[in-house]
């Protein structure tokens, strides 16, 4: 979707600023003048129409002039908890991963893992979210947790209504994921998948997450990169999002 332009304060009333990387982008990049027109975000949900009123050399003044709600999220809330990949596969599976409509990235430290996320990695994955989010026209930014491993996450899970929230552990020794899918025809409340590093899972990992009854999912009979794997258990945990919009005046 082009001309989408991300707002990192909530847009309150018929006035906006564009600032930072998205306001080089609009000003040098797009050559934009007064008078043309956006589309503007500010994660809330809402996309706003928007009018390029003054350029300046930091910062671009619009006036809004629609708000509608756009929904074009999953119908679960979808967690993805993965060990990251080296070099630029994360800022892909991130991307990728936006694009499914996962709602939580969570960087996974675990025993075998090679890549782990810094400071600046993480602020580099949360840009990559906003890039994603004006190209496929998600409303919402994933959200990209701090780095946790599994003795920390697990617990969390277990608070939740596990009635209502399928846990998927990818190991090679899981059951096969056309049975593991079944369960998505009572339509949970949430979804959270947990992929390991390249080595995969160490043995400790496994039994931590099977004494916690994680459903293990096996992925087939060839070895699958970690960024894969993570998203082709993404993109069968949920159906397409219905999209829905509502016109605000």
């Amino acid at each position: 979707m082009a001309n989408r332009y991300f707002v990192e304060t909530p847009i309150v009333g018929d006035r906006a600023t564009l600032t930072t990387a998205e306001a080089h982008h609009l000003a040098h990049v797009m050559r934009a003048k007064p008078g043309v027109e956006v589309v503007l975000f500010d994660g809330s949900g809402c996309e706003f129409a928007a009018r390029v009123d003054k350029v300046g050399r930091s910062e671009i003044e619009l006036t809004v002039l629609e708000r509608k709600i756009v929904d074009r999220e999953l119908a679960v809330e979808l967690t993805l908890a993965t060990a990251l990949p080296k070099g630029d596969r994360q800022r892909w599976l991130i991307e990728k991963a936006v694009e499914l409509g996962v709602r939580h990235f969570v960087p996974l430290e675990t025993e075998r893992g090679v890549a782990q996320p810094s400071g600046g990695a993480l602020d580099r994955l949360r840009r990559s979210v906003i890039e994603a989010s004006k190209q496929c026209g998600r409303n919402r930014l994933m959200q990209v947790s701090e780095p946790t491993d599994l003795s920390n996450l697990l617990p969390q899970v277990e608070s939740a209504d596990n009635a209502a929230v399928l846990r998927w552990f990818a190991h090679p020794g899981g059951g096969p994921l056309s049975v593991a899918t079944q369960a998505l025809a009572k339509t949970p409340a949430a979804v959270l998948i947990a992929v390991g590093p390249e080595g995969g899972f160490s043995d400790a990992e496994v039994q931590h997450a099977r004494d916690r009854d994680w459903q293990l999912v096996g992925l087939g009979r060839r070895i699958l990169r970690v960024e894969t794997a993570a998203l082709m258990l993404a993109a069968c945990s949920s159906p397409a999002p219905k999209e829905r919009t509502i016109t605000l005046t």
